[in-house]
């Protein structure tokens, strides 16, 4: 349901209500009884939950093909790196 925002035309008080979409605009300010004018809303913001919303859960069927080759494939043990020179003969 959305949430408009009115401001009252005599004490300038702001209010806020969640009206349905059909239902018509308030007319009378609650604190002061002066008329209430609909303000333009800012929007809201939203929030992704569950999955499906990640760059990766949308990428190009070749991008995952190629990444499950990648992920596939046996990776060798070099003997010229960084460990092989600390040992000692």
């Amino acid at each position: 349901m959305p949430t408009y925002e009115y401001q009252c035309q005599k004490c300038r008080r702001r209010h806020e209500a969640s009206q349905s979409i059909i239902a018509k605009p308030l007319t009378k300010c609650p604190k002061c009884g002066g008329r209430l004018k609909r303000l333009l809303g800012r929007g809201s913001g939203f929030l992704f939950k569950g999955s499906g919303f990640y760059i990766t859960d949308y990428r190009s069927s070749g991008y995952q093909a190629a990444k499950k080759k990648d992920e596939q494939a046996p990776k060798s043990k070099s003997t010229s790196g960084p460990e092989s020179s600390n040992k000692k003969s």
